[in-house]
């Protein structure tokens, strides 16, 4: 059975950090590209953070220099190291892991950002 469980969400003041948490079970992680997404309510989900099997990271431009993914892949686990949080971070966030043809997300883990 494929089980990507988030974790690490929750509130957070403007400027503070988290550190979200995928931990993946039943995948050859190692092979697959891995990613967070977030969807903030009436919007559409967005990419956030990219990482591949091969080593590449791609972030989207409004968390470049704020926001880094990592991997373990002796742990099969995906991390998202969030710093200087904004109120517009403030969203549901996703693990992905895709390897063509399998596509899994994970349930999701809310991050709230205010005073």
């Amino acid at each position: 059975q494929v089980r990507l469980v988030e974790s690490g969400g929750g509130l957070v003041q403007p400027g503070g950090s988290l550190t979200l948490s995928c931990a993946t079970s039943g995948i050859a992680f190692v092979i697959f590209d891995m990613s967070w997404y977030r969807q903030a309510p009436g919007q559409e989900r967005e990419l956030v953070a990219q990482s591949t099997s091969n080593g590449f990271t791609n972030y989207k431009d409004s968390v470049k220099g704020r926001f880094t993914i990592t991997r373990d892949n002796a742990k099969d686990t995906l991390y998202l190291q969030m710093n200087d949080l904004k109120s517009e971070d403030s969203a549901v966030y996703y693990c992905n892991g895709v390897y063509d043809p399998y596509n899994y997300w994970g349930q999701g883990t809310q991050v709230t950002v205010s005073s």
